[in-house]
């Protein structure tokens, strides 16, 4: 078998495998009775990841090159880069629900370049001068990479804030360093902490029984708040809550330096291809929305101490400014990225 017919048959078994993934994935989150599914779902992610990796080093053998040149390599090295993280993501969090909304993803984006693309799209062809530096490689592939973690942290707010059915919800994740949820309605305490409120309720009661037998103590009234009319979640939803923030929060922390250093990269090999290190072209701007966008999560995380359904939704706009920035712009308009647009 010549390396294009196995290029032709490793696309093809890639979409495949990864289309049983996410029926297992979601067979799994439907029936969590059943463990085999999200065993054999990490399995066939695992196989997807392998079946990509060989397609992606079989061009570059064929061709001589980083096989990051056309839309349909990098297409393929997206959907490579999904499926690392997602089983970098999954290990650390044991959560069938990774999977659930990482799969689909993957799977999509295999079908868009096998299906979809036109057949001469999907040929090695040889490098435009533009692309014929070192900075192919470590410019193009931290971008994707960097783009594979912020998609993944992307869905899994989105997981969170289906999970949480969009109440508002503050956690206090790695962020701050605690682990605990606390909302109007409950609150873990370390047991320590049960103690003192233990101490304090004591206390208040004696001083209660002061005041009624005549005694000097005083008890300020304490103003409490109204009952909350949502229904509240269950703890086993807070409990995964919390583990889908803190895991979305880690991935995109990972991705952001991915993606800075990326953007300096690309400046650096625009300056020598074109002669400017920033010409303000529809993907640069793109990407400077997406730096800025990701840029504001961390920040409002970090310094301001966001919890819960506000990040949730700033990363969750990401998600669709990075398909803007990566895929949007090369169908939308033209420029000097321009040779990955295919209408």
């Amino acid at each position: 078998m010549d390396l294009v017919s196995l290029q032709g048959w490793l696309d093809n078994a890639s979409f495949a495998v990864l289309f049983v993934t996410m029926l297992l994935y979601w067979g799994g989150t439907a029936f969590p009775r059943i463990p085999y599914l999200a065993i054999l779902g990490t399995g066939g992610m695992a196989i997807a990841n392998l079946c990509i990796a060989t397609l992606l080093a079989s061009r570059w053998i064929e061709a001589g090159y980083f096989p990051l040149s056309n839309l349909y390599e990098s297409l393929f090295f997206l959907a490579w880069g999904i499926t690392a993280v997602h089983l970098v993501v999954e290990n650390s969090s044991r959560s069938r629900l990774v999977g659930a909304v990482t799969a689909p993803v993957a799977m999509s984006i295999t079908a868009f370049a096998t299906l979809t693309l036109p057949s001469q799209m999907q040929n090695a062809e040889p490098l435009v001068p533009a692309l014929k530096s070192n900075w192919l490689m470590m410019h193009v592939s931290v971008m994707l990479l960097s783009y594979a973690a912020l998609l993944v942290g992307a869905l899994l707010a989105i997981a969170f804030l289906v999970v949480t059915r969009g109440q508002n919800i503050e956690l206090r994740g790695s962020s701050v360093g605690t682990g605990a949820y606390r909302d109007s309605r409950r609150q873990l305490r370390k047991p320590s902490e049960a103690n003192q409120m233990a101490v304090v309720v004591a206390e208040t009661t004696s001083a209660i029984e002061s005041q009624a037998v005549g005694g000097t103590a005083v008890l300020d009234a304490v103003a409490t708040s109204a009952p909350v009319a949502t229904e509240p979640l269950s703890p086993q939803r807070l409990s995964l809550a919390d583990t889908l923030d803190n895991i979305s929060y880690r991935t995109i922390g990972l991705g952001f330096p991915l993606l800075t250093i990326g953007i300096i990269a690309g400046a650096v090999w625009a300056n020598e291809a074109w002669g400017s290190y920033w010409s303000w072209d529809p993907k640069e701007t793109w990407a400077l929305i997406t730096w800025l966008v990701f840029a504001a999560y961390l920040h409002a995380r970090i310094t301001r101490g966001w919890q819960g359904r506000r990040p949730a939704i700033l990363a969750a706009s990401g998600f669709v400014v990075v398909w803007v920035c990566y895929l949007g712009v090369n169908i939308l308009g033209k420029g000097l990225h321009s040779y990955g647009w295919f209408f």
